[in-house]
């Protein structure tokens, strides 16, 4: 008898690799984790994805595979009291005749310092065979050590064709919505396939929910249609979280759009930032340093245009802001670019930091007080004001600098000035 009581998802969840929709990348047949899940020869390994992308359903899989007791906790629930009960039950020989455990941990981003160094040596003995769960970058919120110790398994979202053939099914399965006579069009299937973002948790939700809240017609059938699935599903998930690591994605794309001169990719991306919960300001500033580094003295007004932008959305709020935010990246993408003045003070900053770059010539010191001339502090400075278009040859720089050219114009852009 099938527990409808448990969500759909949960019920559907392949239980052998070869159920296994999507990530053909890591787990088709000819790949390393394929081989060496069937061989269960698996070593410490983080899987790091995005929501509903199948990391909790790849670890039932081993789970329902390996010879090792298999144990999960999750980070958000569990402390450090947990993994030393995992890992004293793993050393119970009479319980647990290997020694080891696999110990699948779901959002081991969650585990503070403390608790991912209590699992350090276990992992590092061979106790403990670690299987991590993160949306979050690894590489920044997991220990060091940890990830030294661990295969690092990057998960895709999941394609439209992976949650269509996921959806279709869990139509038939007895254990999915096999025992509801259900009238859905394929087109409707691939709307919530598309309406998922790549979760595939979403789009079995949003079925099962279209299905327990729809009426049955005359004939008995659940008939559900594109508005019912649309409605069920709400809308498309932003795959976007201001929070995670997808931020960093999205603001690098923002950026890089606009120095790339892409008008209808920096909308997009910033469409993308707001729609996510991100701080306009925070937009704002991007858009400021984008004006700065990137557009340059090929368009000092960019520079205008950003900074102005940011003081109206401070003026204002959201939601009018948007339409402000997409003027100043609309303006900052098509403008032409030079990073003559980036490269510039680059290069002056790594000059400063790591040369003796001697001292400042005599002539254009200051000589506040009587008697400082008297030791050559502003003898001989020509002030350009004195001659012919404001400008004279005299030497700035110092002595070990005087050679050296900081600002260079870009050949291929006509600078303002």
């Amino acid at each position: 008898m099938v527990d409808l009581s448990k969500p759909l998802a949960y019920r559907v969840r392949p239980k052998t690799l070869d159920e296994f929709v999507g990530q053909e990348h890591i787990i088709g047949k000819d790949k390393i984790l394929y081989r060496t899940i069937k061989a269960d020869r698996l070593s410490s390994i983080i899987l790091w994805g995005p929501p509903g992308c199948g990391k909790t359903s790849l670890a039932k899989v081993i789970s329902e595979t390996t010879k090792y007791k298999f144990m999960k906790i999750n980070a958000v629930t569990s402390g450090v009291s947990d993994i030393k009960n995992a890992v004293e039950e793993a050393k119970n020989y009479m319980l647990n005749p290997t020694g080891k455990c696999i110990l699948f941990i779901d959002e081991i981003h969650r585990f503070n310092k403390l608790q991912q160094d209590a699992l350090l040596p276990f992992v590092e003995d061979g106790t403990v065979i670690l299987i991590g769960a993160t949306t979050e970058n690894p590489y920044f919120e997991v220990n060091k050590a940890l990830i030294s110790r661990s295969m690092i398994v990057k998960l895709e979202p999941l394609t439209k064709e992976n949650i269509l053939t996921i959806l279709k099914q869990a139509l038939i399965k007895e254990e999915g919505l096999g025992s509801f006579k259900i009238k859905i069009e394929e087109n409707t299937l691939e709307k919530i396939a598309e309406l998922s973002g790549g979760d595939v948790r979403t789009a079995l939700n949003g079925l099962e929910i279209a299905v327990l809240t729809t009426s049955i017609d005359n004939d008995g059938y659940i008939t559900i249609t594109d508005e019912i699935a649309a409605e069920s599903i709400q809308k498309k998930k932003a795959m976007f979280d201001k929070n995670g690591d997808s931020h960093y994605d999205n603001i690098s794309a923002f950026i890089k759009s606009m120095r790339g001169s892409d008008p209808h990719a920096a909308i997009f991306y910033l469409a993308r930032a707001i729609e996510g919960g991100e701080d306009p300001i925070f937009l704002a500033r991007r858009i400021i340093i984008a004006a700065a580094e990137d557009v340059g003295m090929a368009n000092p007004n960019a520079l205008v245009v950003a900074t102005n932008a940011m003081q109206a959305v401070q003026a204002v709020g959201m939601p009018e802001a948007r339409i402000i935010l997409a003027e100043a990246a609309v303006y900052i993408a098509e403008s032409k670019k030079s990073n003559a003045s980036y490269l510039a003070i680059e290069k002056a900053l790594e000059d400063v930091r790591s040369k003796d770059t001697g001292t400042i010539p005599m002539h254009i010191r200051n000589a506040p007080a009587e008697g400082m001339k008297e030791f050559g502090y502003a003898n001989g400075y020509l002030y350009p004001h004195d001659f012919p278009g404001h400008k004279v040859e005299q030497q700035y720089l110092p002595d070990k600098m005087k050679d050296t050219k900081y600002y260079i114009k870009d050949e291929n852009v006509k600078e303002i000035i």
